[in-house]
């Protein structure tokens, strides 16, 4: 297993809050929790989040900011996409999708939620272990 990334951010605590909706471990630093919500998160090798979605009634979703190691996202019924830093991804609120580590690297984001009416997140099932072991 590689050595912990080196990140802009302070890594934070372990992401107890959340830790039912990862396999493996992530680590949550809130940069900001007025305005924009803006959380670096940091995932440990093979660490993935659940397949989920952001809802809105209006605007809303997710940007992702890769700043450290090499990452996945995926969007359902879509080829997954291999992220590094300065990668940045957008997720319209209604996309079923994940993000994560690789097998064999660290990864960290800042994840942004954007504004939005009616905002919630609606968590689903885990990433297999079949899905995420045919990643490279």
């Amino acid at each position: 297993m590689s050595k912990a990334v080196d990140t802009i951010f302070e890594r934070g605590p372990e992401n107890d809050s959340y830790a039912e909706f990862f396999v493996g471990r992530s680590y949550l630093n809130m940069l900001s929790t007025e305005g924009v919500v803006i959380g670096n998160v940091t995932f440990e090798p093979k660490c993935r989040n659940n397949w989920h979605i952001h809802r809105a009634t209006s605007g809303g979703g997710q940007i992702l900011l890769c700043t450290s190691g090499r990452g996945w996202y995926q969007e359902w019924g879509r080829e997954a996409r291999e992220l590094h830093p300065g990668d940045v991804v957008h997720i319209p609120a209604g996309i079923k999708h994940w993000h994560g580590a690789a097998k064999d690297s660290w990864f960290v984001h800042l994840a942004v939620e954007v504004p939005g009416e009616g905002a919630t997140n609606e968590w689903c099932e885990p990433v297999s272990g079949e899905e995420y072991d045919q990643l490279p």
